[in-house]
């Protein structure tokens, strides 16, 4: 669902598009093949209060109806957007006014309303970012469920949905499809609910370029000072990316492809998958220092076109607004994605092998330097994905990241794969084999089950004890003899780091927080205790991850912390400590044979082996 930015492999949570029966019994309701779309007005002249004004105008139907705002949406997290909501009241389309009774933290009840109703409210909407809703005298952002109540029996029924109130200039950018005027321009339509909350919409000045690649029409939309990018060079990457991905998949599941990029200069990162669209953040300053990131976040982001957002979680549907959705396959939705968004890059020449397997190397550590990968696995960090909003759940000693090991898992079963088919198939295979049987077919595979069916299909070999061992256990992996086939082991080397003293943990929207201090070391002497909030590292604001400003610092130097606590601002600075660490690179085997280097070329490139080639 989401993407955010940390020390080691992207990540990134979900967001789905769900297809729902239409409830039975409605009375006076129209026929089911012409049923009567539910309207939308959103008002933007309240811009800088940062308060969107909403109005939802039903047509005839039942007399008691229920309107909910969801409590989540883009994120693994429940965030009760209703905190955010004001001023509910309505009236039946006869003018009347009707009774509205709040029901529970995000229900309201409306009374009399056969002949159709109009709700109105408010909603506060500053929260920038891909994952977040957004309004102000620059821009608007909006994911819709966020703002946006659905009629409980009718979140199938179509949707339509207007703007007013833009200042001159201010375009739209979005993927539903346009209504034309509609009732008031401008107006854009979507099949559902669920396909509506799945179409992110940007409303600015926006700049916009546009490109076509391979039979499908791309555009590229960028919210940010023109100084701080290159169009040019951004469309550029983009067509390499997406030509990679299409001739991977062998599939182009869409006519017409959105990407919507913000480039703040202040707090920014992450990336929010979307059914023909994706929105991604990456602050000005991070891209100016590394311009692979944009190509990095997008690779990711955009697999998910194909890994969940249509090859999906049984678990994960239908999606369920009002409470958490679990599934224990997060682990191949964000994690794997990962896996073939490298594998993407590199096809695309944006990643190279050195750096593709220093990264691979890095994250093995991460994962070992984990204490808790010893007692949870993959599905179970997959499981508690709604717990990664608290500060203690992230310490390395109570969970590990289903991104980072998803990732691992889905580089081990490759070359598992290639190993049983004699090279004849590979995770390419798998995607392939689970979008042909279950995306095109319109099915939803069932969890880990469903990979582990896809990757014995393609192999023609039994995977339980892969699965058993390393997906639904926790023992511990043999990397060599994994990366063997392809002429790697991993060596290990003691390296001196800085000793910071102190654990600093960060929820996607908020600055990080101290989660765990060594005792009687130099940060505790210094005065930092457990729930101090970082604000800035030797002068400088943190404005994405906290891992990223902490890695440019060496044994010896001295560290200035600006934190918060009870006791309001003040500084702290202490002199590092030195400690020592293993690091691991992946290394030739002493002697390598032809068909080793064979197979790790297949491998790094994501393709099969000929056919005729030995086995390692």
């Amino acid at each position: 669902m989401k993407h955010l930015p940390r020390a080691g492999v992207a990540a990134a949570f979900f967001c789905f598009a769900v297809l729902l029966a239409m409830p039975a019994g409605a009375q006076n309701s129209p026929p089911a093949s012409q049923p009567v779309p539910v309207r939308y007005i959103i008002s933007l002249a309240r811009r800088p209060e940062h308060l969107v004004g909403v109005r939802i105008l039903l047509g005839p139907g039942r007399s008691e109806r229920d309107v909910q705002l969801p409590v989540w949406n883009a994120l693994y997290q429940v965030r009760d957007f209703s905190q955010n909501v004001s001023s509910v009241r309505a009236k039946a389309a006869t003018g009347q006014p009707v009774v509205v009774q709040k029901l529970d933290k995000t229900t309201w009840h409306l009374s009399g309303v056969s002949p159709g109703a109009e709700i109105q409210y408010e909603v506060f909407a500053n929260q920038s970012g891909p994952f977040g809703a957004e309004l102000n005298s620059q821009h608007a952002f909006f994911n819709l469920a966020e703002i946006l109540m659905y009629p409980v029996e009718g979140r199938n029924s179509p949707a339509e949905i207007s703007f007013t109130d833009l200042p001159p200039g201010w375009r739209i950018a979005t993927e539903l499809p346009s209504s034309g005027e509609g009732l008031t321009a401008p107006g854009f339509t979507a099949q559902n609910y669920d396909r509506l909350a799945d179409s992110p919409v940007e409303l600015g000045t926006f700049q916009e370029s546009d490109f076509d690649q391979g039979g499908g029409h791309y555009r590229v939309v960028v919210d940010a000072e023109p100084s701080d990018y290159d169009m040019r060079k951004i469309v550029s990457t983009l067509r390499r990316l997406v030509s990679a991905a299409t001739a991977w998949m062998d599939d182009q599941p869409f006519q017409t492809y959105l990407f919507l990029y913000h480039f703040p200069r202040g707090p920014a990162g992450g990336g929010m998958e979307h059914a023909d669209s994706t929105a991604i953040d990456i602050s000005a300053g991070r891209l100016a220092e590394n311009p692979q990131a944009l190509g990095d976040l997008t690779a990711h982001e955009f697999f998910h076109l194909w890994n969940v957002k249509r090859i999906r979680p049984q678990r994960l549907e239908p999606i369920d607004y009002t409470k958490e959705n679990y599934t224990r396959a997060l682990w191949f939705s964000e994690g794997v994605t990962t896996t073939a968004g490298n594998i993407i890059r590199v096809r695309a020449g944006l990643l190279d092998d050195a750096r593709n397997l220093k990264g691979l190397a890095d994250e093995i550590a991460e994962l070992q330097r984990r204490p808790a990968h010893l007692i949870q696995s993959a599905e179970e960090s997959s499981l508690d994905a709604w717990l990664e909003k608290y500060d203690y759940y992230r310490l390395p000693t109570r969970s590990i990241s289903y991104y980072n090991k998803g990732y691992l898992l889905g580089v081990l079963l490759d070359l598992q794969v290639r190993e049983d088919s004699r090279g004849s198939a590979s995770i390419r295979e798998v995607f392939r084999w689970m979008n042909e049987n279950y995306a095109r077919k319109g099915l939803y595979f069932p969890d880990s089950e469903g990979v582990r069916r896809a990757a014995e299909a393609v192999s023609h070999s039994d995977l339980g004890w892969f699965f058993q061992k390393y997906v639904a256990g926790t023992d511990e992996i043999p990397w060599d003899d994994f990366f063997r086939s392809v002429g790697l082991h991993l060596v290990q080397r003691v390296i001196s780091i800085p000793d910071l003293g102190f654990i600093a943990t960060q929820n996607f929207d908020a600055a990080p927080i101290v989660s765990a201090i060594v005792a009687e070391g130099a940060a505790e002497r210094a005065g930092l205790s457990v729930g101090d909030t970082i604000l800035e590292i030797n002068g400088q604001r943190v404005n994405d991850s906290v891992a990223r400003h902490l890695a440019a610092l060496l044994p010896g130097e001295r560290l200035r912390l600006r934190v918060r606590n009870s006791a309001g601002e003040h500084e702290l600075q202490w002199r590092l400590d030195t400690r020592q660490e293993i690091e691991l690179q992946l290394a030739d085997l002493d002697k390598i044979a032809p068909a080793q280097k064979s197979r790790r070329a297949a491998w790094l490139r994501g393709e099969a082996q000929p056919a005729g080639e030995t086995r390692p």
